[in-house]
């Protein structure tokens, strides 16, 4: 489990195909400190497995087929940043909040203003998700934990929409967020709270 703080930005040093998929290998300081073989990182809220690495230098993951198609992951060329942060120690600070690293899908950056010293995102979300989110409730795009500021639905009924975060300076700064541009993929993960909600309502009135 993560909680959408990310630690620090990450750099793509080298891609290599396979038949069965993809492994990448990501440059990182503060990261690569203290890994496991087997330990689990949210790279731009991906949930992958730590295969290799060198203390303060590097690792090395492995995106399975389904993993490349469900993501972006798999277009991202070496020099590219990525977010990063390590999974959530039983006894560590919650600010965050329940990220699984679970993609259930890739919206769309569709506008970007500056406010003063803040920033505002709006998101496209892909048809079926925004049943999920409400305003002021938590979403996670890229592996950081976000508050909708505003939600506005597409009119098709088919619970699409925009949602627009505000971006304080230090997240913009630290987060892969300073190099999106409009027309940029952006991973959601929308809050699980909300689907087994869902679920259980569901199961109830079946």
């Amino acid at each position: 489990m993560f909680t959408g703080i990310v630690e620090e930005t990450g750099e793509i040093v080298a891609r290599e195909r396979t038949e069965d998929g993809l492994r990448l290998r990501i440059g990182a300081d503060e990261v690569a400190t203290g890994l496991e073989h087997g330990q689990s990182i949210s790279v731009s809220g991906v949930c992958l497995t730590v295969e290799r690495f060198e203390v303060g230098a590097w690792f090395e993951v492995f995106l399975a087929t389904e993993t490349v198609e469900r993501t972006y992951l798999g277009d991202l060329e070496e020099g590219d940043a990525v977010n990063l942060e390590r999974a959530m120690p039983a006894d560590g600070r919650f600010d965050g909040h329940v990220v699984q690293g679970h993609v259930d899908a890739v919206a769309t950056v569709s506008n970007i203003e500056s406010v003063e010293e803040d920033w505002f995102f709006e998101f496209e979300l892909p048809a079926g998700y925004g049943r999920y989110v409400v305003e002021k409730g938590s979403i996670t795009l890229d592996g950081i934990s976000l508050t909708v500021a505003d939600l506005e639905d597409d009119g098709t009924g088919d619970a699409g929409g925009r949602v627009t975060v505000a971006i304080i300076p230090t997240t913009y700064q630290l987060t892969t967020l300073s190099e999106k541009a409009v027309g940029d993929p952006i991973h959601l993960e929308v809050d699980v709270l909300a689907k087994y909600v869902e679920r259980l309502l569901e199961t109830r009135f079946e």
